[in-house]
């Protein structure tokens, strides 16, 4: 078998067999993915998937950053360069690599993922390697061709309730009008990502704000114009079903400035006059005026701090973002959210979701705040922590100080469209695994656990995120 039905339970024969009731409680309901990253015009157009690898290889960063670290170029992987210079275009060939290369997987999250998809899709039973890559390529190739593996049609095979996709405040959201117009009952919505419009480092930040004033109607150059076309936008964006906006800040810092001094701070940065600090001091005081506005409007607010982006500028040059190196850093949220907090952390009306890199912070800072603060919950899986391991050191270090109930649920936060049943997998197993060990020893009865497991599956998501 390509994936054991016990995978990721308990080895202890009674806490896995009450991991098994859990499960199977939970195992098949609804989807819920409120941050996703899948391509709206996926679901707009309804186009079949091309081949194998540019929808397995190509797009993602788990996959091409591990063969990356290990010589393997990107422009053998078929990944599009930014001025358009020659890359491998036969589908075959990368597929080829990149089962020569399946081991390095061995033990990661990638590799369950995958092995998932694999068996529970395709029906393999036999595992990805130079030997059987052909076999792969042609089944899956073949699959991808038929009616039943267009976009629309995974989605309500994967029981997907909602997924949320991400845009900037330029883009005019044409896929989500297509989806909203086809009469396409899947529920496909977006969230508002100011951050080209919000960060002095954002490339293109000058053009990005005399754009932003083109599509508004409003003075962008100006303080009082500038967050007028934030809210303009914000309001574009819930016609579109946006329900949170989502902020990928390097820090957690948040500042509270008084008006004379955000409008002198604000002149800098529009004429691009900005020293480092200042632009972070800028970045800081958005959020605060973020949250200010989600307070307003109702949007549920995202912040996903602490990556060190595009970390390999050689990288950075020649492909662009989304790259696979984006670092973890040491971030603060203690001293760096107070501002922030101070003003709205008290504010049942208002909700803030908190994501790290920064493990260390989750039993030190993060359990703490969220098991304080009416406004704060924890986001409790993104990127390098939707690891098995991660997870469940997630549930250890926050659980004692901040329970299940400020937890947002699991969020996939992924690219790879066919990964989601996969990592949500992942994810009610590992769940099923922690609240199962505390049934054997005693510390939550398991008609109490199967409440919990339903939660964490399903309904803390939804209720977070308010879809």
């Amino acid at each position: 078998m390509l994936i054991q039905p016990d995978r990721l339970f308990p080895a202890e024969p009674s806490s896995r067999a009450v991991a098994r009731r859990l499960y199977d409680a939970v195992r098949n309901l609804p989807i819920v993915s409120p941050h996703g990253h899948t391509d709206p015009r996926w679901y707009a157009q309804n186009e079949p998937f091309p081949d194998p690898a540019t929808l397995f290889v190509i797009p993602d960063h788990y996959i091409f950053r591990m063969l990356y670290s290990q010589g393997v170029s990107l422009e053998d992987l078929g990944v599009p360069t930014r001025g358009g210079s020659p890359v491998e275009r036969d589908a075959r060939k990368i597929w080829h690599r990149f089962a020569a290369h399946y081991h390095l997987f061995r033990g990661t999250p990638t590799r369950a993922w995958l092995d998932h998809t694999f068996a529970t899709l395709f029906g393999f039973t036999e595992r990805l390697s130079p030997k059987t890559a052909d076999d792969y390529f042609d089944r899956i190739d073949m699959a991808l061709r038929t009616p039943e593996f267009r976009p629309r049609a995974l989605f309500e095979r994967f029981r997907i309730e909602v997924i949320a996709t991400t845009e900037s405040p330029l883009d005019p959201l044409k896929s989500h009008e297509t989806i909203r117009q086809s009469g396409w009952n899947g529920r496909v919505i977006t969230a508002y990502r100011p951050d080209p419009v919000i960060d002095p480092d954002f490339e293109g930040f000058g053009d990005n704000l005399v754009r932003f004033g083109e599509i508004t109607g409003c003075d962008t150059l100006s303080w009082d114009g500038y967050l007028e076309a934030h809210r303009k936008r914000r309001a574009f964006f819930r016609d579109h079903g946006a329900t949170s906006t989502d902020h990928g800040h390097p820090t957690a810092r948040t500042a509270d400035l008084p008006r004379a001094e955000t409008e002198a701070l604000f002149r800098k940065v529009s004429t691009g006059v900005v020293s480092a600090d200042e632009a972070e001091l800028f970045r800081a005081q958005m959020l605060t005026e973020m949250a200010a506005m989600s307070v307003e409007d109702g949007m549920v607010m995202q912040i996903h701090p602490g990556s060190f982006r595009n970390h390999n500028n050689a990288l950075f040059a020649r492909f662009g973002r989304d790259m696979g190196a984006d670092i973890p850093s040491r971030t603060d949220y203690v001293r760096a959210l107070k501002p922030l907090l101070d003003r709205f952390g008290n504010e049942r009306d208002f909700s803030l979701i908190v994501f790290t890199l920064d493990e260390t912070s989750y039993s030190r800072e993060l359990a703490p705040l969220a098991g304080h603060y009416p406004a704060l919950k924890l986001g409790p899986a993104w990127w390098f922590f939707d690891a098995p391991e991660g997870m469940r050191r997630f549930r250890e270090l926050t659980t004692e100080t901040a329970g299940f109930y400020n937890t947002v649920g699991f969020n996939d936060d992924t690219r790879a469209y066919l990964s989601i049943p996969a990592r949500h997998d992942v994810a009610r197993r590992v769940d099923c695994a922690f609240l199962a060990d505390l049934v054997t020893t005693h510390r939550l009865d398991e008609d109490e656990a199967h409440e919990v497991a339903h939660d964490l599956a399903y309904r803390l998501a939804k209720e977070a995120y308010k879809l």
